[in-house]
């Protein structure tokens, strides 16, 4: 598009995270400005799996994190040899939907992300029914093989609004960037701040 960027049209299946099974198609346009921003996205899906369901293992993974006598910490997720312990999966499933926040606010036309590691995660204990944690997670840049960190405060309540993420990444000086979304789905949250350090 003159004076606009790239745009591309995109149909693409999804499949759930931890099941692997099909979890419906999508079509999208996306537009990668000129200029150095995210890229502008319009994307309407259709699911095939059951929304109640989804709802009801956003449910079972918050209860899950919600009922911890202690505030859950964790660190190297996973480990070397790719294993995770099945006590910090939901620590890793939130980091995983978090950090695609991340990586879709730094990715370019031809510059992509992923998710290699949460070096640390920390859950805040919280007075209302928001779960908070802080990570430091290592980002695989695309083509440059380059390991990015980042550190990003997420909070989330199912059923509301979508997943509030806050990040700053150590390649950049910037302050905060919100990559939080404005759609509601799996993993979904409202935004809280908090005075303490970042």
């Amino acid at each position: 598009i003159p004076d606009s960027g790239h745009k591309y049209y995109l149909q693409f299946t999804t499949e759930d995270y931890r099941s692997r099974e099909n979890a419906g198609s999508c079509l999208a346009t996306v537009l990668y400005p000129k200029k150095s921003s995210p890229p502008v996205v319009n994307i309407k899906c259709t699911h095939t799996k059951d929304q109640k369901k989804i709802q009801e293992e956003d449910n079972r993974l918050y209860q899950k994190i919600r009922h911890q006598t202690k505030p859950i910490t964790g660190n190297n997720i996973p480990d070397s040899y790719g294993n995770i312990e099945p006590a910090l999966e939901p620590v890793w499933a939130l980091a995983v939907a978090g950090s695609s926040y991340i990586m879709w606010g730094k990715s370019t036309e031809n510059v992509g992300y992923s998710m290699a590691q949460v070096k640390s995660a920390r859950q805040w204990i919280r007075r209302d029914d928001f779960i908070e944690f802080d990570y430091t997670v290592l980002l695989h840049e695309i083509p440059t093989q380059e390991i990015i960190s980042c550190h990003m405060r997420l909070t989330w309540l199912p059923g509301h609004h979508s997943l509030k993420v806050k990040y700053f990444c150590a390649s950049e000086n910037d302050a905060f960037e919100d990559g939080s979304g404005t759609e509601s789905g799996s993993a979904a949250g409202t935004s809280h701040e908090r005075g303490a350090n970042f």
